[in-house]
């Protein structure tokens, strides 16, 4: 692997751990090395800001002269609630900037590659850029379509089923699988479920038992805020954030309860006589999500997938099997043609505890 490969492999890796945890932002990482060494590290802080470059340049100190700065987004070049990173590096008087891949904001888009090579600085782009942008996705489709990434999470029976014919579906898949979701949520922006599930699984969609001090947003689509106002949601909702996406026509009493419970009530569209999937996204977008982790149920799954708006498939199956009375993992679609279904390419498979894993992006 080549030393720009490598260094930028560390920077991506350093990203990935503000994923869920710094957005609207990107997750960006950031090295510096000065002759061979690593003089600093830094990744985007939690709420977005410190961003990853001055994090790293803090670490480096003066050992940052002449060094070569590895970040996985172009350094941002505008003034925001922050100075520029561009600013910073150059200030920092490091000698060379490697970056994996352009910003996709018109408000940076060049600009900060242009103003370090004015400071002559040497620029190196697209090292590792495939990986970038698979990482930067979720900030890229929120800039570009003003929507979030999505990824779709079923933990299903052999045959595709998440419960029997009496509706009963804990648990399907083993402990280890639960403990994957978990670290899954954690590195998403929110959890996302049909009212449907939020009814019959009372869920509390938090991320437990891994130290997470920061937990992801709960969305519940749910058109007529027919929801348990006893629930662990309605319970939970002033300390952990719950949005609540509704149509124009809910109830006002709901509404108020929900409003005083601590909820985020969010209106959308409608499409027919379900809550339009695709401005579902755009008004979570709006709100600053850019990577949200869908857990279902059938009739939200379907949604998504109708509108092509799924961009990650995660399947969990256990070797068990429900049969043709046990409730689908995904609702009608009412494909004629094979060819209409959406193709998904595999990116992996491997066994947690007794299930298997795979995962499926948009091909």
């Amino acid at each position: 692997m080549h030393t720009h490969e490598r260094y930028m492999q560390l920077a991506l890796t350093l990203g990935r751990r503000g994923q869920g945890n710094c957005w609207p932002n990107p997750a960006v990482g950031c090295v510096i090395v000065n002759q061979g060494r690593i003089v600093g590290r830094g990744w985007t802080q939690p709420g977005g800001r410190p961003h990853a470059e001055p994090m790293a340049l803090a670490q480096a100190a003066e050992a940052a002269r002449g060094a070569t700065a590895y970040v996985s987004l172009e350094p941002c070049s505008h003034y925001g609630k922050t100075p520029p990173c561009a600013q910073a590096l150059i200030d920092a008087g490091v000698a060379r900037v490697v970056a994996a891949i352009e910003d996709s904001d018109p408000r940076v888009s060049g600009h900060g590659f242009a103003m370090l090579r004015a400071a002559q600085i040497e620029v190196i782009t697209g090292v590792c850029a495939d990986q970038a942008a698979q990482d930067h996705a979720g900030f890229f489709l929120k800039t570009e379509q003003g929507r979030p990434f999505v990824t779709l999470k079923l933990a299903n029976s052999f045959d595709g089923r998440i419960a029997t014919s009496t509706g009963e579906s804990k648990w399907i898949t083993g402990p280890e699988a639960r403990r994957v979701v978990h670290a899954m949520r954690a590195r998403h922006d929110a959890v996302m479920v049909g009212g449907g599930t939020a009814r019959v699984d009372d869920p509390s969609l938090t991320v437990r038992d891994l130290g997470v001090a920061r937990q992801p947003v709960r969305v519940v689509i749910s058109r007529h805020l027919d929801l348990p106002l006893m629930g662990q949601l309605a319970r939970s909702a002033r300390e952990i954030p719950l949005w609540i996406c509704h149509g124009a026509g809910a109830d006002a009493d709901r509404s108020k309860a929900w409003s005083e419970l601590g909820a985020t009530l969010l209106p959308c569209g409608t499409d027919g006589l379900q809550l339009d999937a695709s401005d579902v996204l755009q008004q979570l977008g709006q709100a600053g999500l850019t990577r949200v982790f869908c857990e279902g149920g059938s009739g939200l799954a379907a949604s998504l997938l109708k509108q092509d708006l799924v961009d990650e498939l995660i399947g969990f199956t256990a070797g068990v099997t429900l049969g043709g009375d046990g409730l689908a993992s995904i609702g009608g679609l009412a494909y004629e043609a094979l060819a209409q279904a959406p193709r998904f390419e595999l990116c992996g498979t491997r066994p947690v505890g007794g299930d298997v894993l795979h995962r499926w992006r948009r091909a």
